[in-house]
């Protein structure tokens, strides 16, 4: 049995079969589920690597423990102190060599509806020989010449500036279309789930009390989460850019409540109500908590703290940078790399090509989001063969190969944005990420606009165009 795993694991790492999971007990696992999960462990890698080169305590204690550090820096040309393998340049480079592998992927896997072709192959197998790829992509970038000119547009000569001097817009541009992705998917999720609750009011009248329930728990959360805000990140006499923004986004909820339940959006969207408003006002409640605390200290003349627009409680947590770091790290990086597999599903993919299901065809349940009908249970009614690999695309495959790289192509980009604070990148630092920067402040509210704006348009969209059909 030991020598038949190895041979498996052997086959996955250099051949085409499947990976399976490592340890004996652990159950079988789809290959289209085992595909997915070794392109996130290569994603993780590097998001990790990057951490530790936004580190500023790791970096000291490499100088202080290795063994003449200097001497290997100077060695591999890598500076007197390795200065070029830390810092926000490393990152972008590590960030532009997985960037480049994720779309070399996306465009070799275009159009692959079978898992039995040549490319369908490499997609799915060959591990060892794509870590190699990966690593030799994330190292090369490191060799690209004239360093000003891959990450300054301003000391770049105009006639060299289209090659790699916009490579920090370009992961602007990226990390917000990325951004853009998962409001769209929130919203067609907050669409999808009132759609699903409501068919199932005609055979049993209690969905009518779940929907209710749902709807008041969520506007009682964003409700609540603005009052608490107002309380602790106001004061009497002062925090005028608190309280604009705070009457800003308490307005936007009220607005698309009300337009939600317009008559005119109900008669083209019968489906329309407070369930979608509710949770879009509650995901603007988060990103509008999330900027706030995000805001930089501010300081006197003299260097002293003068903040007085955030609660003291929360000053006194940001004394363990340790604690705020690591925690908050970990939190953020597990919601991209679950962004980033919720987005690459065949529904998420279906939905932002504007192909729902027919309404009839509904049936309501409290876990709609894996249906009887879905890819989990057509995954099972497929053969399954191998010793720990279930073999799920035989029919054809289970989601885009290439949409799925796009997505994390994009996610490559909103990584290195993310953590060298966007355009703050010159004074980042992974220790003091969480202290707060005003491109992450905007940045988050931005977003939050903009998922109001997106759900604002699918309710208005069908009353500007009467004459097209929309599926939301």
């Amino acid at each position: 049995m030991s020598a038949q795993c190895c041979a498996g694991q052997l086959a996955c790492c250099c051949g085409t079969a499947g990976c399976s999971l490592c340890c004996g007990c652990c159950p079988k696992i789809r290959q289209s589920r085992s595909t997915r999960t070794m392109y996130a462990l290569y994603f993780i890698l590097v998001v990790l690597l990057c951490c530790v080169m936004m580190s500023k305590t790791v970096a000291n204690e490499m100088k202080e423990h290795i063994p003449f550090y200097e001497d290997i820096c100077k060695g591999i040309k890598a500076g007197d102190t390795c200065e070029k393998l830390v810092g926000y340049s490393a990152v972008y480079r590590v960030c532009f060599g997985m960037a480049c592998f994720f779309f070399i992927f996306c465009l070799l896997t275009l159009k692959i509806n079978s898992s039995k072709g040549c490319r369908a192959h490499i997609h799915n197998g060959f591990w060892f020989f794509k870590l190699l790829l990966l690593g030799a992509m994330c190292s090369g970038a490191f060799f690209i010449p004239d360093q000003e000119t891959f990450l300054n547009v301003t000391s770049a000569p105009l006639g060299r500036w289209s090659s790699f001097a916009a490579w920090r817009y370009v992961g602007a541009v990226g990390g917000f279309i990325f951004i853009g992705i998962q409001l769209i998917l929130l919203v067609e999720f907050a669409h999808k789930w009132n759609k699903n609750w409501t068919a199932g009011t005609a055979t049993n009248k209690l969905w009518y009390a779940a929907l209710a329930l749902v709807t008041l728990i969520m506007y009682s959360v964003a409700t609540g989460g603005l009052i608490l805000m107002a309380v602790f990140y106001t004061q009497k006499d002062g925090c005028l850019e608190n309280k604009i923004l705070l009457g800003l986004n308490g307005g936007l909820c009220l607005l698309i409540s009300a337009v939600a339940i317009s008559p005119c959006v109900q008669n083209r969207q019968p489906h329309s109500g407070l369930l979608q408003s509710g949770l879009i006002s509650c995901y603007v409640t988060y990103l509008t908590f999330s900027a706030l605390s995000s805001k930089p200290v501010e300081v006197d003349e003299h260097g002293k703290n003068v903040t007085i627009c955030v609660p003291e409680f929360g000053q006194d947590l940001y004394r363990d940078e340790n604690l705020v770091t690591g925690l908050g790290t970990t939190l953020l990086f597990l919601c991209i790399l679950y962004s980033c597999l919720t987005s690459t599903t065949r529904s998420s993919s279906d939905a932002l090509q504007g192909r729902y299901a027919a309404p009839e065809l509904e049936v309501a349940r409290c876990c709609f989001c894996f249906g009887p009908d879905g890819e989990d249970t057509e995954e099972q009614q497929n053969v399954k063969e191998g010793p720990r690999v279930i073999y799920d695309e035989k029919r054809g495959t289970v989601y885009s190969y290439s949409y799925f790289h796009f997505v994390f192509f994009l996610a490559s980009l909103y990584v290195m944005m993310t953590v060298t604070s966007w355009f703050n990148y010159e004074s980042a630092n992974i220790e003091t990420f969480f202290s707060g920067s005003w491109s992450i402040f905007w940045v988050k509210m931005a977003s939050c606009w903009m998922c109001v704006l997106l759900y604002l348009a699918t309710l208005v969209a069908p009353l500007c165009c009467p004459s097209r059909q929309f599926s939301v």
